[in-house]
C-alpha cells in the first residue's frame, strides 16, 4: 500500500490530533517543533514530544528514517518527524546542526520571513542571497542528511540554495504564486528549478497561502497541484498542509513576531485579524485527507499520480535525503 504523509503541520498537539491522525491514516508527518527557540528552549520541545511518545506509544513515535514509514503503517502508528522553521535553534554555532540531527531534527528553514544569519526572508525588501555562514550551513546540513527546508525565503535565497545543497532541497508548504501572489508563495522559475535538481514542493492549504482564501475550492486546489505537477514534474510534489489544528490566535503572535520585534507583525493575514483564518471546508484536519485524494482523482490523476502526490514522493524524499550522503 501507499503510505499518506503530510510534509508540515504545527498543530496544539494532543492525544485527541493523535487518534485523528490514526483515524485518517496518516503514515507519517513532519511536524514544526521550534520557530524562535534557542536551543536550549528547542531541547524543552523535544523533551514534551517524549512524553507524547511515551503516553501514547500506541499512536506516535519519533522518525528518524524514511524506514520508519513502514514501520508505522506496520504498526497503525504515525512517525513523527522534527523540523524547524528559524535556524535559531542553532544560534550561531555550525556544531549544534549535528547536535540537532542526532536529536531526531530532519529540516531547518534557512529563514522564517526575516533576514537570518543564513539566508533572506521573504519579506525583507533586499533579498541577498545566502550569506557565507548560510553556505556553510548548507553543507554541514548535507552531510549529517537534516533537509534544507526554503519554505519562507526570498526567491535568490531559494535559487541559491537550490544551486550550492549537494542534496535535493523542500519547499515543504507554500503554493506557486501565479495561482496566488502570497509573499511566501513561489515563483514558475523557482518551481522548475527546484523540480529539475530533483527536490520537493509540498502544497500548503493554509487559507492565506490560498486563491480565494478560506473560500478556496477543493477542485481549484486541485486543478493546481496538477498544473504545478506538469510544471515541476509529477515525481517533485506532495503535501504540506501546514496544519495549524487547535491553535489558539496568540500562537500567531510568536510565530510571525518571535522577540525580534515589539510591535505586532501582521503578516500575510488581515490587519484587522491577525489571528488564524477558518479553514477551508474540504480540510480541517488529519481525517480529511481524503477528499484531497478525490479531488485530485476529479482534476484528471492517474491512481499512480495521486498515490505519489498523497505521500510516495515524499517517503522517496525522506529515503534519500536523512542520514549521511553515502
Amino acid at each position: 500500500m501507499n503510505p499518506l504523509i503530510d510534509g508540515l503541520q504545527y498543530a496544539n498537539w494532543s492525544e485527541n490530533i493523535f487518534r485523528q491522525m490514526r483515524e485518517g491514516g496518516v503514515d507519517a508527518v513532519h511536524v514544526t517543533i521550534t520557530y524562535h527557540e534557542t536551543f536550549r528552549e528547542t531541547v524543552l520541545q523535544i523533551e514534551r514530544w517524549n512524553r507524547w511518545f511515551e503516553q501514547f506509544p500506541d499512536l506516535i513515535f519519533q522518525g528518524r528514517t524514511a524506514a520508519d514509514i513502514a514501520l508505522a503503517r506496520d504498526t497503525g502508528r504515525t512517525a513523527i518527524f522534527f523540523g524547524s522553521q528559524n535556524p535559531s535553534c542553532m544560534e550561531d554555532d555550525i556544531g549544534l546542526v549535528e547536535v540537532l540531527y542526532t536529536l531526531g531534527l530532519r529540516f531547518m528553514q534557512l529563514t522564517y520571513n526575516n533576514q537570518s544569519l543564513l539566508a533572506s526572508g521573504c519579506y525583507e525588501d533586499d533579498d541577498t542571497g545566502l550569506t557565507r555562514m548560510g553556505r556553510g550551513v548548507v553543507a554541514e546540513m548535507n552531510r549529517v542528511g537534516m533537509v534544507v527546508d526554503m519554505s519562507h525565503s526570498g526567491e535568490r535565497s531559494t535559487l541559491e540554495a537550490i544551486e550550492h545543497s549537494t542534496r535535493p532541497i523542500a519547499i515543504t508548504h507554500a503554493n506557486p504564486a501565479s495561482w496566488h501572489p502570497a509573499l511566501r508563495n513561489k515563483s514558475g522559475d523557482l518551481l522548475r528549478a527546484l523540480g529539475e535538481s530533483g527536490g520537493m514542493l509540498g502544497f500548503s492549504v493554509y487559507p492565506h497561502h490560498l486563491k480565494g482564501g478560506s473560500a478556496c475550492t477543493l477542485q481549484d486546489f486541485c486543478d493546481m497541484i496538477a498544473r504545478t505537477a506538469d510544471l515541476m514534474g509529477i515525481g517533485h510534489v506532495g503535501i504540506g498542509t501546514d496544519l495549524c489544528q487547535d491553535q489558539p490566535d496568540s500562537v500567531v503572535e510568536w510565530m510571525r513576531v518571535g522577540r525580534w520585534t515589539k510591535s505586532i507583525d501582521y503578516g500575510e493575514g488581515n490587519a484587522s485579524a491577525p489571528g488564524f483564518p477558518p479553514m477551508p471546508g474540504w480540510f480541517g484536519g488529519n481525517r480529511d485527507f481524503g477528499n484531497i485524494a478525490s479531488g485530485l482523482k476529479a482534476a484528471g490523476m492517474s491512481d499512480a499520480d495521486v498515490a505519489a502526490v498523497m505521500g510516495g514522493n515524499w517517503q522517496r524524499f525522506f529515503d534519500k535525503s536523512f542520514g549521511a550522503a553515502t
